[in-house]
């Protein structure tokens, strides 16, 4: 009895021993020089002023969307790169522009999370904006509208 009592602490120890050596492996996510990241998503700031659809189309031709924000964390993060880039609003990816008052991202993301600072966006207010004055609420904004804007894509690594 006393032997396996021996043998079970030397194995214990010798096991205790490899989980300290060898470092729990961990996910590696990457993103794109002059891009914020954040979990597995990467960010970006563009302060020249677009059109809510000609945003979309240079966030794609980049490798994203305009930004989707399905948290306040993710919220947080927009909001200090906007704030940080100078700009006192930015294009975020969500609209109604389809039907009005069913919000969509444009990536496809559910809208589950939001952040409007006086109700959702309504008439031509089609398309919606963060604002750095009411510290990273949303308000809408009609589309054809220049505006900053924020884009959004996966953090890979090559």
């Amino acid at each position: 009895m006393a032997f396996s009592l021996r043998v079970l602490f030397l194995l214990c120890g010798i096991g205790g021993a490899l989980t300290a050596v060898v470092p729990a492996p961990k996910k590696e996510v990457c993103c794109p020089t002059g891009w914020t990241q954040k979990d597995e998503h990467c960010y970006i700031y563009k302060a020249e002023k677009r059109t809510f659809s000609d945003a979309e189309r240079i966030c794609n031709l980049i490798g994203g969307n305009l930004g989707s924000i399905r948290t306040p964390v993710e919220n947080a993060v927009v909001f200090q790169l906007v704030k940080k880039g100078g700009g006192d609003e930015a294009w975020i990816g969500l609209h109604d522009a389809l039907k009005s008052e069913n919000y969509l991202w444009t990536d496809g993301t559910p809208f589950v999370y939001e952040n409007f600072a006086t109700g959702a966006a309504s008439g031509s207010d089609k398309c919606v904006v963060i604002e750095t004055a009411n510290d990273g609420q949303w308000k809408g904004e009609p589309c054809g509208d220049d505006e900053p804007y924020v884009c959004i894509r996966e953090a890979l690594c090559k």
